[in-house]
């Protein structure tokens, strides 16, 4: 039975028909190239329990079993429909199966929406309004199909597809297919359930993820995206799920090129890539880079599940390997760790004096004679504190083929005391072998026991990571509670009434005004409506250097109009940049409506970030934080989190960029107050959840200090539906 996720009075609808008793094959075929024979075949073939029933008005059998000649001669009440017929017939038929009570519909036509034609978009709105009026939900259109191999439902009609537990969501059929393939190939890896969203119409990954995270013959949920429809539903459905099953994302469209070519295949919004990933790794999903990392990490997450931390030990029988694990290692962000004395002091004892203790621990020949002092190398390393995985590198399994025959009793013991090492410790432990290709008798041993071996060094480290990335994340539960919404200020709200009135964004004063009404630390600063206004400013900040700002709606660039002037000290600096100001800006912009200027004194030198926000069109309010300056044009060394963050998102969001180093101080600098930094980030997220009218907020230049920080400039845009977009600060 499915359990049901918290926030759920029941389980999710989709197990009616993913996991169906009854089947009516519509547009079912005597011919061996339809996907209605096909389909047919691979229930058959599998043992399908449940009641199949094929709808030709043409043919009064196939494959055995009596037809029916149309969707009323039902009985009611069936499970699912596939139907195989052609895109312009399609909603008619969602209608009569409405009629008849069938829960589910697989629709593999194409020619709907991502064909980009009205009569495609069309037929789509026709499709979904049949499906609404039915209450029939929808697998597609466009989809390669569905299996469930617990269920025995096949109907892609895959040969050699072993049962397991991995659920498997695909936008692409060829993704599913290569998958399966490496699967066969892999000979130890088996799949749940798979469903082909296609062009989520009804359906989308948020449904799927949820069916996946509660169905028991699922252990980890793994999908390829193109693109989502409703990305905030599936953030807020992976959170749920990330916290009880791993859950593995490749998400293609890393490049425009990409981008482009999943809008045409699926009609799908790719989005910014980076922010998604950003956005689905701060919900606990594993994100894979490369297409060939996708099984590897899904199997070694369903084994191993989790480790504490990505603190690893390896034990290695080669120096080159072990060079390159490390490489990959460290490029992965994951750290060797540091071995305690009598960590080192126990592997001495059993290994030849000219074996390394260092980590990476190198036997040094130690085991040529004797393979099983590998296994002993783990049992000790794990016992470390300091030590969170234990990754074995080299050719075990395959020493009794390089050296000697009788060594294979030895690799076959320590293949036992791995797995007894295993099932008693809480560590994971990850083997990549040199001879996993050809399956050596103690591999094998390794993988009938659930431990995974890998052929590829690349593929051991990126399981490695996602297991600490999965153990850090759930370990941090304690910060993971979203800050709650600030209470909006009448006086704020007026300020954006007021610039939605006169069609134009927030002045800069009125957007610093905003920030400081919530907590946001902002100098005092002044706005002089003309030049008679200066010099009780000069008096208030005495002989401070100022920097004074054109505040016009109609100037977005201040500084490329001669709108900025810099180190003002005393009246009469005042008063002449206040004359160059009007004059550049008027040369500028001749009709540009001019407020005033704005006065404040110059931030200390410091390191700059920026910080911005944007709601996006998928997912919603994005909070983005990077270093300033020129960093963010050149390097886009930015992160991105959904709002509304937690102070675990914050915290990461500053550790993860590139630049980390520089924010702990370098050359001499001091290190930048990241308490104060976690905290502003925590107070943009308040301030943007209890404004909705509040579009996007740039704050840039932020400089942070060893004692705080400086809001040097901010703006913020209003929304303002329809309207062309203006400056306002």
């Amino acid at each position: 039975m499915p359990t049901k996720l918290n926030g759920f009075n029941e389980s999710s609808p989709l197990h009616d028909f993913l996991s169906p008793d009854s089947i009516t094959i519509v547009g079912a075929s005597a011919d061996p190239t339809k996907r209605g024979y096909k389909a047919m075949i691979g229930l058959i073939k599998d043992g399908y329990r449940g009641s199949i029933y094929p709808i030709n008005p043409k043919t009064d059998m196939i494959l055995g079993i009596r037809t029916l000649p149309s969707i009323d001669a039902l009985p009611d009440g069936v499970d699912l429909a596939l139907i195989c017929t052609p895109g312009p017939t399609v909603p008619a038929l969602v209608r009569e199966c409405g009629r008849k009570g069938v829960k589910g519909a697989v629709i593999l036509a194409s020619g709907f929406r991502e064909t980009g034609r009205p009569e495609g978009i069309q037929l789509e709105k026709d499709l979904l309004e049949a499906a609404r009026e039915g209450k029939v939900r929808v697998i597609g259109p466009n989809t390669s199909g569905m299996f469930n191999l617990h269920k025995k439902v096949n109907l892609l009609a895959l040969a050699n597809i072993k049962a397991g537990d991995i659920g498997f969501i695909s936008q692409s059929g060829n993704m599913l297919l290569s998958l399966v393939l490496e699967a066969e190939h892999n000979g130890h890896v088996g799949f749940s359930t798979y469903a082909g969203p296609g062009n989520q119409t009804d359906i989308g990954f948020n449904d799927y993820l949820r069916y996946l995270g509660e169905d028991p013959c699922t252990r980890v949920a793994t999908l390829y995206v193109e693109g989502f429809r409703d990305g905030r539903r599936f953030l807020n459905m992976a959170r749920q799920v990330t916290e009880t099953k791993p859950v593995v994302v490749y998400k293609s469209g890393a490049t425009e090129q990409g981008q482009k070519a999943a809008a045409s295949h699926t009609g799908a919004l790719a989005g910014s890539y980076e922010m998604t990933v950003d956005l689905l790794r701060q919900v606990g999903v594993n994100v894979v880079q490369n297409s060939d990392e996708i099984l590897p990490v899904a199997e070694g997450l369903g084994l191993l599940q989790q480790a504490r931390g990505k603190r690893v030990a390896m034990v290695s029988d080669g120096g080159g390997q072990a060079t390159i694990a490390s490489d990959r290692l460290a490029e992965a962000g994951v750290e060797l760790a540091q071995l305690s004395d009598t960590t080192r002091q126990r592997l001495a004892a059993i290994l030849v004096p000219q074996a390394s203790l260092a980590n990476p621990i190198d036997v040094a020949g130690t085991s040529d004679s004797d393979p099983a002092v590998l296994a002993k190398c783990m049992e000790i390393v794990a016992e470390d504190d300091g030590v969170d995985t234990i990754f074995l590198v080299g050719m075990f399994g395959g020493y009794y083929l390089r050296f000697a025959e009788d060594l294979l009793g030895g690799e076959m013991r320590g293949a036992e005391s791995m797995i007894e090492l295993w099932r008693k410790c809480r560590k994971p432990l990850v083997i990549y072998s040199l001879y996993e290709a050809i399956r050596p008798p103690a591999l094998r041993r390794l993988h009938e026991a659930g431990l995974p071996v890998y052929a590829s060094l690349e593929n051991a480290v990126r399981v490695i990571a996602a297991l600490g990335e999965r153990g850090i994340y759930l370990a941090a539960s304690d910060e993971k509670r979203n800050v709650p919404a600030a209470t909006p200020i009448q006086q704020m709200q007026a300020h954006f009434a007021t610039a939605r009135s006169e069609g134009r964004d927030l002045f800069e004063y009125e957007a610093k005004a905003l920030l400081r009404a919530h907590g946001v630390d902002i100098q005092e600063e002044l706005v002089a409506h003309s030049a008679d206004e200066l010099d009780p400013i000069a008096e208030r900040f005495g002989d401070q250097p100022l920097v004074m700002k054109v505040v016009s709606k109609d100037i977005l660039h201040k500084s490329d109009a001669g709108g900025v002037k810099l180190n003002l000290v005393g009246e009469q600096a005042l008063h002449k940049a206040f004359d160059r100001i009007m004059a550049s800006c008027r040369d500028y912009a001749p009709e540009a409506d001019i407020n005033g200027v704005l006065v404040t004194p110059m931030a200390r030198r410091g390191l700059e970030v920026i910080i911005g926000v944007m709601r996006d069109p998928i997912f919603g309010p994005v909070l983005m934080f990077g270093l300033g300056g020129i960093f963010v044009e050149i390097l886009k060394d930015v992160t991105f989190r959904a709002i509304p963050l937690s102070r675990y998102d914050a915290r990461s969001m500053v550790e993860q960029i590139k630049a980390n180093k520089v924010l702990r101080g370098v050359r001499g600098e001091a290190a930048v107050d990241k308490e104060a930094l976690v905290d502003l980030l925590l107070k943009i997220s308040s301030i943007v959840e209890a404004y909705p009218e509040l579009a996007e907020l740039d704050l840039n230049p932020v400089i942070l200090y060893d004692d705080g920080y400086a809001v040097v400039d901010a703006r913020v845009i209003v929304d303002r539906p329809g309207a062309e977009r203006k400056g306002g600060h």
